[in-house]
């Protein structure tokens, strides 16, 4: 069993600054693949940024020279640094991994940006 937990997420104000947090934990020491999703209300889920194993960085359109992705393969965490938020990042944030062909999600957390 795969359990990814999503923290960090809360209420900040436009132009601030949120840090999500990943763990990861069960069967799996090294994914493929980890990041970060979102979903808005009545919006699809969109990408934000992945990072491979080997340190290959993607990201979304919305987000480029805000957000940075990193990761901590020995914790098996992966990390989503935000910066000059504003009301449209307001969504909720998913951590994926991806293990060959399977796909693992979190619960998600909440990122509200309101002043």
């Amino acid at each position: 069993q795969v359990q990814l937990v999503e923290s960090g997420g809360g209420l900040v104000q436009p132009g601030g600054s949120l840090r999500l947090s990943c763990s990861a934990s069960g069967s799996i020491s090294s994914f493929n693949t980890m990041g970060w999703y979102r979903q808005a209300p009545g919006k699809q889920r969109e990408l934000i940024a992945t990072i491979t194993s080997g340190g290959t960085i993607k990201y979304g359109n919305s987000v480029k020279g805000r957000f940075t992705i990193s990761r901590d393969a020995a914790k098996n965490m992966v990390y989503l640094q935000m910066s000059a938020l504003a009301p449209a990042d307001t969504a909720v944030y998913y951590c994926n991994a991806v293990w060959i062909f399977t796909v693992y999600w979190g619960q998600g957390t909440q990122v509200t940006v309101s002043s």
